[in-house]
């Protein structure tokens, strides 16, 4: 029975013109849309396409490097975390975890491809996903993927305009400083060489040793430089444009994301995962002293970028660990997928930067130790990863890095002696008393409790301190601050323990200021101004103190304490005045926000003093200094460099008169490795400073790279070929050691050096030379 009845007369029927005004301006507004959600991303990529044009990198790079991203890391990555880990995220972040997966994958891929000879077999791993995502029907769904949580467009703007910021810090900080092209390469950071020669070696060898000591095994955290090393045989760019232009930009990009992403987790809210973000970036110690100085004002995210590509890489692998630890612990979701990708991460992580293992082995006892008490029974899911944990942790230290310790060992106090020293401008062979160790010790622990004061705020709801979450990411900055008091390395890396806890301690500092500004019933307006005032105050209280560091001659070192001791009383004297006036509440409130204002922001403040100290005129033979710097890299080693890469076999050992950095031969600074960083070839000995065997003999009072090396039969035979050649000595090298080539730095010997009457003169360029020892040489 038809139930539908007839439509009056007196109601027409729409006629077609109105109906497509009707739904037109629906199509309109999901095509504006879409335009808004994709407009940021498009933000990003114009102003890093032109910033990249701007300093050199040429068009096809640009294009080639951005295909192989996406269709060979985030693609393939983004496919497999939509099967294996399900959820409520947006695009940008499923993007962020896809390309984060993208690299570990392809690290374990490429070092099977490299053992058998075939680098390029590293495209299997794409190349079957894509076969297996379009060939089994039940995979086939995810290239379409589920609707994703739409991210407010303040929230994709913030976002991007955090990247667009990096990305113009890496322009002005680092591209403006390392150049590609001669003369301005040769006054580039002294490690960038080793980086680029460790790329090369992923490049051509397998497993890895350190090119420029031929035959010392390399211990180090070595994935980034596997990755790099793939992305060159992919794309065929050169891996001085990856290392020094293209390859951070990335792994920047989706390290924002997902920071901001456990920032959202954890604190349930848009703006909680902004700010999250906003302090892992600025967060710094707070230096209270006019003046640059390295100890208090470096060492956040813009600083590391692009010095450290291994704490870089890292940073990024571990943050998917995070977002899936809270999965597993706190939403209760423990599927096979998950579990999967959590072995994956931690074994990328334990190459990449096996600095995050022990971190994360402190979180998460103190997960297991806090469930099993509330709980009163054990946590499996939590120590089940912590037993993942241990056994990547105790693989990298016996297995990867072969049990060296590269220099780190337990030396309690060590950085807080390396500060005394730098602040006072006393040097290396001074040594502070124990009270003034101990003075330094709480300037730095009263730094630290302003940074990330706002974790306290957490007392104010205690149910939210036992999260699980919250236990870890605790425990994660307990371990960093208790490396960086217990642990002592020439390097300072010690630091990087609390470097890399960065975001986690950002995560309970945001989300315990916002629980105790919510339960003070403080506005955000009253917030932002007592955050600025606490900006303010970084400013005002080095001006008031005047202590400008490194101190002069004949200064007391307990000028040191003023500027924090005035920031003490100032803080005191604010709770004495707010309690009685706003409640203790409040006034805790008002107080963590206005050190927040001081604390978070440290780097920019101690960069703006920095630029005011210039305009006083207190920096300028510093400025004058840097100009007539002298150039590590000679002229015509670029060339001279890629000539013999071109022309020689992977397998060729070259021998050089160059070990020491040019300008530091006396005494000589082992650090020196551009001759392996542009001929990608191994060298019989060029510098020594970061292998396992130097750093093996450190300890405090000695600079690791004025130790001699300690092979003396080598470096002689090596150096008598150069500084008295002779048949004898060149033959020497090609029977003993088997070389092939030597490269010459003129500077050191001269053009007329009489090598070229026992060696072939093959290339020369500026103040390189390049020859080549015959077989059966006489």
């Amino acid at each position: 029975m038809d139930t539908t009845s007839p439509a009056p007369a007196s109601m027409p029927s729409p006629s077609p013109a109105k109906t497509a005004q009707t739904y037109a301006p629906a199509s309109g507004e999901r095509c504006q849309a879409r335009l808004s959600r994709w407009l940021p991303a498009a933000f990003v990529a114009v102003l890093t396409t032109a910033t990249l044009l701007r300093y050199g990198v040429p068009a096809i790079d640009i294009a080639l490097f951005t295909a192989y991203l996406t269709l060979g890391l985030a693609l393939p990555g983004v496919l497999i975390i939509r099967a294996t880990y399900p959820g409520d995220r947006t695009l940008a972040e499923e993007i962020a975890l896809g390309t984060a997966l993208g690299y570990a994958l392809e690290i374990f891929t490429y070092i099977p491809a490299r053992a058998l000879g075939l680098p390029l077999l590293v495209l299997a791993w794409p190349v079957a996903t894509y076969t297996l995502f379009l060939t089994v029907p039940r995979l086939r769904g995810h290239w379409k993927g589920r609707p994703h949580r739409a991210a407010p467009v303040r929230w994709s703007w913030a976002l991007a305009l955090t990247i667009a910021c990096l990305t113009v810090w890496s322009a002005l900080s680092h591209f403006r400083t390392h150049a590609l092209t001669w003369p301005e390469a040769g006054t580039s950071f002294p490690d960038m060489p080793f980086h680029l020669a460790l790329i090369g070696e992923a490049r051509h060898h397998l497993p890895l040793t350190v090119p420029m000591v031929d035959g010392e095994p390399l211990f180090y955290h070595w994935f980034v430089y596997a990755h790099f090393a793939s992305a060159s045989w992919i794309t065929g760019i050169d891996p001085l444009v990856l290392l020094l232009r293209l390859g951070m930009l990335p792994m920047l990009a989706a390290f924002v994301v997902l920071t901001g992403a456990t920032g959202r987790r954890v604190t349930g809210s848009w703006a909680g995962g902004l700010l999250t973000v906003a302090a892992t970036i600025c967060a710094a110690f707070p230096s209270l002293y006019l003046g640059t100085n390295g100890p208090f004002s470096w060492g956040g995210v813009p600083d590391l970028a692009w010095t450290s590509p291994t704490q870089t890489f890292g940073a990024l692998l571990f943050a998917p660990i995070a977002l899936l630890f809270l999965d597993i612990l706190e939403k209760r979701r423990r599927d096979g997928g998950r579990w999967l990708l959590l072995a994956i991460f931690l074994s990328a992580v334990m190459g990449a930067k096996a600095t995050y293992l022990p971190l994360l082995g402190a979180g998460l006892s103190a997960v297991v130790v806090v469930e099993a008490i509330r709980r009163r029974r054990p946590p499996w899911s939590a120590a089940g990863m912590l037993a993942m944990t241990a056994g990547c942790f105790l693989f990298a230290q016996f297995v990867l890095f072969g049990g060296a310790k590269q220099g780190l060992g337990v030396d309690p106090f060590s950085f807080m002696r390396t500060i005394w020293r730098e602040l006072t401008g006393l040097g290396d062979g001074a040594e502070p008393p124990p009270a003034t160790v101990a003075g330094i010790t709480l300037v730095c622990l009263l730094c630290w409790v302003v940074a990330w004061c706002g974790a306290l705020g957490l007392l104010s709801r205690p149910r939210l301190l036992v999260r699980p979450g919250t236990i870890l990411m605790l425990g994660i900055g307990a371990a960093g601050f208790g490396g960086t008091l217990l642990l002592g390395h020439p390097s300072r890396s010690q630091l990087f323990f609390l470097w890399g806890a960065y975001p986690y301690l950002a995560c309970v500092t945001v989300h315990g200021t916002l629980v105790l500004l919510r339960r003070a019933r403080i506005s955000p307006r009253t917030a932002m101004c007592w955050a600025g005032a606490g900006a303010v105050a970084a400013y005002l209280i080095p001006l008031l103190c005047g202590v400008r560091v490194p101190l002069g001659p004949g200064l007391p070192d307990t000028l040191l304490y003023r500027p924090y001791l005035a920031l003490l009383v100032v803080g005191l004297l604010l709770v004495a005045v707010l309690i009685p006036a706003r409640g203790a509440l409040r006034a805790w409130a008002l107080v963590t926000v206005m050190l927040a204002g001081i604390g978070l922001p440290a780097d920019l403040h101690a960069r703006v003093l920095s630029v005011a100290d210039r305009i006083a005129g207190g920096a300028a033979g510093n400025a004058a200094a840097t100009v007539t710097e002298p150039r590590e890299i000679p002229q015509g080693a670029l060339e001279a460099g890629r000539w013999l890469r071109a022309r020689s076999d992977p397998g060729d050992l070259i021998a050089t008169n160059a070990h020491c950095r040019w300008g530091y031969e006396s005494p000589c600074d082992s650090g020196q490795a551009w001759v392996a960083a542009l001929s990608e070839r191994h060298v019989l000995v060029e510098g020594w400073l970061y292998t396992a065997t130097n750093l093996s003999r450190w300890h405090e009072g000695l600079l690791p790279e004025r130790l001699p090396f300690w092979d003396e039969e080598r470096i002689r035979s090596n150096d008598a070929a150069f500084g008295e050649p002779s048949a004898a000595a060149v033959r020497y090298l090609r029977e003993r050691y088997g070389v092939r080539w030597l490269f010459v730095d003129e500077r050191r010997t001269g053009p007329a050096s009489g090598i070229g009457d026992f060696a072939e003169l093959r290339f020369r360029s500026g103040d390189c030379a390049v020859y080549r020892i015959p077989d059966g040489s006489a």
